[in-house]
């Protein structure tokens, strides 16, 4: 077996305890196991992060009410995460990793441009989630009077990278056991969280806020969706692709909707309430928003609140490496899957360092400026992706999945060409304008009439919607031909049918 025959092929089943060997290859159906419920726990896992908390202020941020934001932000994260699990049907169906079973649709070769882009969003979400950790871990500790300089920020730093990189490096055993444990522990002391933060409410402050126009709505909604289930579509077939291909569909798609949309919504009313009640606190979670979030806190309890900060953010954190080295391999890089969590893991650490020594910007900015701007070319692929899996009527061909030969061919030029219309126009659509490196974006407003960059549709995020819209229609519209003779074609010459 050469190098790259390992790579995609996989060399066995992960035992107990023991490093993955499986990477971007079909898993064995002597490995597939488990029922659909199982996929509950890496989702909620990854999303019981206290983060989510601080939503409610960046929601608020765009001149609406409590209300409103509510509504927003509930449709914008159960919609999301729908997507997600749609996507995940296909890791069933073809029990191989998201941005392998995207070659379907856009060839082996040109595959490689969404799977590059699948990793540059994974590893941002890798970064900013450790380094949101480190702050926390810092600003708790400065509030118990104990050392929340530079070198608690560098020991956090080092056993969050240290727990992430382990698990991704481990790979899937391992992160399914131990985001049982986050779920778990997080979801008890999240609970009780809630219940302390209660009495900081002020409900005439929340029903006091007014309401926004339709267009901050619906940018409130789409910021929901970026930064929820649009983060993760481009990884919902990794965790799905272990279970049997007689696993129920139906129970695919609401145990990644149900697992991925409850914490956040709960924690979303939470944070609503406490942003609308106190200005202050919600100006303060702009810069350190688990940090802002600990200061109404009784001192017994930040301990705790550290440990649920940090282990929300890591199980969202290992869900990410373990994926970003998928996309890595799935992009044509050649390396074992534990040395690509590696690479990515450095990256992150790097990142990290930045973000938490270095950088001086404002956080929140930042951050919506990151979602909103790879959120639209990940919601072109994810509008392609789901059109091309709703016109198969069959199973994906497994060996043509890593062949330029096959069925798939290298470079079929439609679904690239709408990846990059919806990519042009969603960015001419969304705004930025407070992240100076984003200043160029929204150049469509002005001509489609919207009121351009600052007008009432300025901040609504629209791109995100059109460039979902562009690769669901288009791909419906243009390659169901293409999807039929795929599956009428022969298998490649000198090896089985592999057609189910």
């Amino acid at each position: 077996m050469t190098q790259q025959e390992a790579v995609d092929r996989g060399a066995g089943a992960t035992g107990r305890g023991a490093v993955e060997t499986n990477g971007i290859n079909v898993i064995a159906e002597e490995e597939r196991r488990g029922r659909p419920r199982s996929l509950f726990w890496p989702w909620f896992g990854a999303n019981v992060s206290v983060l989510g908390l601080a939503y409610g202020s960046f929601l608020l941020g765009f001149g609406i009410s409590a209300g409103q934001a509510l509504v927003a932000g509930a449709v914008g994260i159960v919609v999301s995460f729908l997507l997600c699990g749609l996507v995940a049907i296909a890791g069933k169906r073809g029990s191989a990793p998201t941005l392998v079973l995207s070659r379907a649709a856009f060839g082996v070769h040109g595959n490689r441009v969404p799977a590059a882009l699948s990793w540059i969003l994974t590893v941002g979400w890798e970064t900013v989630l450790v380094s949101l950790a480190t702050l926390a871990t810092a600003t708790v500790f400065g509030q118990l009077g104990w050392s929340g300089g530079t070198a608690t920020q560098v020991v956090a730093l080092l056993v969050v990278a240290a727990l992430v990189v382990a698990g991704g490096v481990l790979g899937f055993d391992a992160i399914m056991r131990m985001q049982a444990v986050i779920t778990v522990v997080s979801g008890v002391l999240t609970v009780v969280y809630v219940v302390l933060v209660a009495d900081d409410i002020r409900w005439s402050a929340v029903t006091a806020v007014p309401d926004g126009t339709t267009a901050a709505v619906v940018g409130a909604l789409v910021l929901a969706m970026t930064g929820y289930g649009f983060g993760w579509v481009n990884a919902a077939a990794d965790y799905s692709r272990y279970l049997p291909r007689t696993a129920s569909t139906g129970g695919v798609v609401g145990w990644t909707t149900f697992g991925g949309a409850l914490a956040p919504v709960v924690l979303l009313g939470t944070g609503l309430l406490l942003a609308a009640s106190d200005p202050e606190l919600s100006a303060a979670i702009g810069a350190d928003p688990i940090g802002a979030l600990g200061t109404i806190l009784p001192t017994w309890f930040l301990v705790p609140f550290v440990v649920v900060a940090v282990l929300g953010l890591v199980g969202g954190a290992l869900l990410d490496i373990y994926s970003s080295g998928l996309s890595l391999l799935a992009a044509g890089v050649r390396v074992p899957r534990p040395v690509a969590a590696g690479i990515d893991g450095t990256l992150m650490v790097l990142g990290a360092i930045w973000v938490v020594f270095l950088a001086d910007a404002d956080f929140s900015i930042q951050f919506q400026g990151f979602l909103i701007t790879l959120g639209v070319p990940i919601a072109a692929w994810c509008g392609i992706f789901l059109a091309d899996l709703a016109l198969r009527r069959r199973d994906y061909a497994e060996a043509d999945l890593y062949d330029p030969r096959g069925r798939y061919g290298a470079v079929p030029p439609v679904p690239l060409l709408l990846l990059a219309v919806g990519t042009v126009l969603g960015w001419g659509l969304v705004t930025n304008t407070y992240a100076g490196w984003l200043d160029w974006q929204g150049y469509l407003l002005g001509p489609l009439g919207l009121g351009g960059r600052e007008g009432s549709w300025a901040f609504a995020n629209l791109g995100v919607l059109a460039a979902f819209a562009v690769g669901l229609l288009g791909t419906l519209a243009l390659r169901r031909g293409a999807v039929r003779t795929q599956e009428a074609a022969p298998a490649v010459p000198g090896r089985p049918p592999v057609l189910r």
